[in-house]
């Protein structure tokens, strides 16, 4: 007798599944028709994207589940709301070289990629120019000499996008090369993918990361303790035995995490996968996503009494990126 043994799916191939149609998103989340016109509307605004890993952790039949609402596309962001805009954090006017954010001093910000694996609704990047900052190899030797002739660059941050949407072997070759450069001795990755398709760390890409000789910092996205599940928790391990640091940052979102019970249960779970909370970070007004917006005073409010139910260690800095500042700005005094 014959039998097939199912193989796991490859994080490329789960990658190649990601869900695009809201009408095939709210079919199967069993969600009421209502949601549609709107949600295909905004969709074409901001394309919709929803990974297989991530779609198996939201509730059906939920409107309001937390991570259904962070991807789900809908017609309030086709509204115009006064101080919400496409560049919230000017990155356009710290974009000395294609490709490349120079706005805080010791380190600078690489696009890798303007692809995700997930579209968040929030995200500030929606309308970020990713076609003018594409990385060909002539835009990456650019880059490369613009670190060089900076010895006080010691810091090389991989963003997008989603860097570890990248091939491990386009990985490889970008750090080997920046490992050429000697004033670096930091590279950071900032990743949603550990969270979202969790499949992406495998040994290839853990292997590669603990030969460099660069200390590597991985700092993923989780706004809810909902998205921590144990494949995620096999990730982090995955990412901590190659000797990688694990931060998370989050972002304070109005119907996703704006309370302090959500992110108490956050903090700790991170802890529990080996991950320390390092930021909390008030909603950047970006347009299209004003609905997700907490104001300064009630996120005080939350980390102040969050503050109250935690060890120090556990609370997230709550922070705001402020334009022109040589650093994020602390909104609790005493999280310095």
């Amino acid at each position: 007798m014959n039998s097939t043994i199912k193989l796991p799916d490859t994080w490329q191939t789960l990658l190649s599944q990601t869900l695009k149609s809201p009408e095939e998103l709210l079919r199967y989340l069993q969600l009421p028709d209502s949601l549609l016109e709107g949600a295909n509307r905004a969709s074409l605004e901001f394309a919709m994207r929803v990974p297989r890993p991530w779609l198996d952790r939201i509730e059906k039949a939920n409107p309001d589940d937390p991570l259904l609402r962070q991807v789900l596309p809908l017609g309030e962001e086709l509204e115009s709301i006064p101080g919400f805009i496409s560049d919230p954090l000017e990155e356009m006017s710290s974009n000395p070289v294609d490709g490349l954010i120079h706005k805080y001093k010791g380190r600078v910000l690489v696009i890798l990629t303007g692809a995700c694996a997930i579209n968040c609704r929030y995200c500030f990047r929606r309308h970020f120019p990713y076609a003018e900052n594409r990385l060909g190899p002539e835009q990456w030797q650019k880059i490369l000499d613009y670190i060089a002739a900076d010895t006080s660059i010691t810091e090389v941050i991989f963003s997008g996008g989603d860097p570890l949407v990248s091939s491990d072997a386009r990985l490889k070759q970008l750090i080997d090369d920046l490992q050429q450069i000697p004033h670096l001795t930091r590279l950071r990755i900032h990743s949603r993918l550990p969270v979202v398709l969790p499949q992406r760390i495998t040994t290839s890409l853990t292997n590669l990361l603990s030969q460099t000789h660069l200390k590597v910092v991985t700092v993923i996205h989780s706004n809810h303790p909902q998205e921590l599940d144990n494949a995620v928790a096999k990730a982090v391990e995955q990412l901590k035995h190659a000797g990688v640091t694990v931060l998370n940052q989050a972002v304070l979102l109005r119907g996703v995490n704006d309370s302090v019970a959500t992110l108490k249960e956050l903090s700790e779970k991170l802890f529990d996968i080996g991950v320390l909370p390092y930021y909390l970070f008030t909603f950047d007004p970006v347009k299209g996503a004003a609905h997700f917006d907490v104001p300064d005073n009630e996120a005080k409010q939350i980390i102040s009494q969050l503050q109250d139910q935690l060890p120090g260690y556990l609370v997230p800095k709550l922070a705001r990126e402020i334009p022109g500042r040589g650093s994020k700005t602390l909104l609790i005094p005493g999280q310095e």
